[in-house]
């Protein structure tokens, strides 16, 4: 996987395919609603295991019924990079299967 900064076109292009996340300067972001505070913790812990998994950790933060991500490398300056985009797409694949929007 890519550990080099992505261009602002092919950010803007890889966003176009992650429906509610967003880049806040130099990090991919999304909150995400559930049902629940239980369902939220759910969410983390799972999220938490791909971060794991994937060795590429996010700033998570844990609401009430909400669960935010803000993400990007460290070890290339804080950029963009395919790592922040890999994580994005798989916490997308746990969301649908918590039922959060």
């Amino acid at each position: 996987m890519s550990v080099e900064p992505l261009s602002q076109k092919d950010i803007e292009d890889r966003l176009r395919e992650l429906p509610g996340w967003s880049l806040a300067v130099d990090r991919l972001e999304r909150t995400y609603r559930l049902g629940s505070h239980f369902a939220a913790t759910a969410m983390v812990v799972h999220i938490a295991q791909v971060q794991e998994e994937l060795d590429h950790h996010s700033d998570l933060t844990l609401g009430y019924n909400t669960v935010g991500l803000s993400v990007n490398t460290h070890s290339v300056g804080g950029a963009v990079t395919e790592l922040d985009f890999a994580l994005a797409e798989r916490v997308e694949a746990l969301a649908a299967g918590h039922g959060a929007s």
